[in-house]
């Protein structure tokens, strides 16, 4: 039986993901623009697309910077907020469906992607677009709190939720403006990793060895 996966946490700087792929043993690394938060050796600082043909079993995307795509900010693109045109929001529309069609599309047999729900002008952009698969929130993996988060999987079984919690906090979204307001926004939930690690890792490793 297969030992371990190779695996690559794409668009992470805090490790959260990465760590917890590499506790259960896995060959994990993170990628970023960003240097890693833990100053960590299994980190990669680059564009992540140059990494997709090293032979990984398993490519999470952990938070793509594609704000265009997200239909809470659909407004903006016929709407510009102040200092923004909107040649400027449509090409960053086109910059981040490039960037999520590339990952989706990778050569790597097991995919998943975490964004939040897409306007149609971004399905539209994205190559082979499939639905998400499912969408999670922190308070079915131990965090008492709200924030929807859309899974577009490829060969990946729907997470199950493995510790359901009281508590509906928003405290993500009520997060008061700041420099480092994007960088907290970003973060994963510890409780959906190891899910995410346990039951990927465990279904991946399982179809590898059949």
């Amino acid at each position: 039986m297969t030992a371990a996966l190779r695996v690559l946490v794409a668009c992470e700087f805090s490790g959260i993901v990465r760590n917890a792929f590499l506790d259960r043993g896995h060959d994990a690394w993170s990628c970023d623009l960003l240097p890693s938060d833990d100053g960590s050796n299994r980190h990669i600082r680059g564009d992540a697309r140059d990494l997709l043909d090293d032979g990984w079993d398993l490519l999470m995307v952990a938070h793509p910077p594609c704000t265009r795509l997200c239909n809470s900010g659909v407004r903006w693109l016929t709407a510009p907020p102040a200092g923004k045109t909107r040649e400027q929001m449509w090409d960053d529309l086109e910059e981040g469906a490039a960037l999520f069609s590339t990952f989706w599309n990778a050569p790597i047999e097991r995919i998943a992607v975490e964004n939040p729900v897409m306007h149609k002008h971004a399905k539209a952009r994205i190559r082979n677009y499939a639905e998400p698969a499912q969408s999670v929130q922190p308070w079915q993996f131990g965090h008492g709190e709200t924030k929807r988060t859309c899974l577009w999987l490829k060969n990946l079984p729907a997470l199950v939720p493995t510790n359901v919690v009281e508590g509906r906090d928003q405290r993500v979204h009520r997060m008061s403006p700041g420099p480092d307001r994007w960088r907290e926004r970003s973060r994963f939930f510890p409780g959906i990793a190891e899910a995410m690690a346990d039951q990927w890792g465990g279904y991946a490793l399982q179809e590898m060895a059949a």
